[in-house]
């Protein structure tokens, strides 16, 4: 395809894909939103728009299948090891209680002068 037509047929699939991106609404007490495009989604509705104006529908007046359709899902973590898990119960059980605190810190510190006096004693003649 030459460039010039290529730019007609991406008009006309956009202007195709508008309109199929319309779809009609009802709310469960009854209210009908016809021919809506969604304008965005929210945490707590979508926010439609129509030839009548701009609309927010919460997600509690909204039938469970378009629920599903348009609610935010969370994202999905993955599981945490079995390892981890105790490094990060260790650290916040240490955490909690300050004198534990003050010693880990004080251990650490205490083992890093170790390592370095070892290192600086090796190399002495």
């Amino acid at each position: 395809m030459k460039p010039a037509v290529l730019i007609p047929a991406t008009v006309l699939a956009l202007a195709v894909l508008q309109f199929a991106l319309a779809d009609d609404f009802k709310t469960i007490n009854g209210k009908e939103y016809k021919n809506a495009e969604i304008s965005r989604v929210e945490a707590d509705g979508i926010v439609i728009r129509t030839k009548t104006g701009i609309s927010k529908i919460y997600f509690i007046e909204l039938p469970k299948d378009v629920q599903d359709r348009y609610r935010p899902r969370p994202a999905k973590t993955p599981p945490i090891t079995a390892r981890a898990w105790i490094e990060l119960k260790s650290w916040a059980a240490a955490t909690k209680n300050p004198t534990s605190f003050v010693l880990l810190i004080i251990g650490g510190a205490s083992f890093i002068a170790a390592v370095v006096f070892a290192i600086v004693r090796s190399r002495l003649p």
